[in-house]
């Protein structure tokens, strides 16, 4: 039986060239390449070992760090889920014209717009999170603090028009009743 290379592993490889494994699953590795990034090839395959790594059981691969730490920034961050706007209102253009003639009206790409309301809508979230765990805040406050909140959200509904998705809209006090 041939024996299974572990993480690290350096290998050449008769198609792809020098590379690194990895990853290691039942029936392939996955090997970064030197001249061709990333490939995966079967266990089984005839590949030259240049320096071969114990396959350790405790052995995390890079994918799995870079899954653990996406989801650990994704939860403690507020880095904001993608969000699409209303198809009618891709590429458009918002106009701020003043009342004033004399002065110029002021364009902004209404994606841009957009962005700016959903990190607005985003942060509440946030605080909201952080007011319902508080340990310092007394249970009134927290009440009082989330009153607050919702009130902003049902301020903020005139901008539900540009959410493609229904579910991502704002919700303010009418719509909790």
């Amino acid at each position: 039986m041939k024996k299974i290379l572990g993480i690290g592993s350096r290998i050449n490889h008769s198609e792809y060239g020098k590379g690194v494994v990895t990853n290691v699953s039942p029936t392939m590795y996955w090997v970064t390449f030197i001249d061709s990034g990333l490939e995966t090839i079967d266990l089984d395959e005839e590949i030259e070992v240049i320096e071969a790594s114990d396959d350790d059981l405790d052995t995390v691969s890079f994918y799995e760090v870079e899954k653990s730490l996406r989801d650990i920034l994704k939860r403690w961050s507020d880095v904001t889920e993608i969000v699409p706007i209303a198809d009618k209102y891709k590429g458009g253009t918002l106009v701020l014209k003043p009342k004033d003639v004399s002065l110029s009206d002021k364009e902004i790409p209404i994606d841009t717009f957009f962005h700016k309301i959903v990190m607005l809508r985003d942060r509440l979230r946030v605080m909201e999170q952080k007011i319902n765990s508080s340990k310092v805040l007394e249970e009134q406050d927290k009440i009082d603090l989330q009153q607050y909140i919702t009130r902003c959200y049902g301020s903020l509904t005139t901008f539900n028009v540009l959410f493609k998705n229904n579910s991502q809209q704002f919700k303010g006090e009418g719509s909790k009743k």
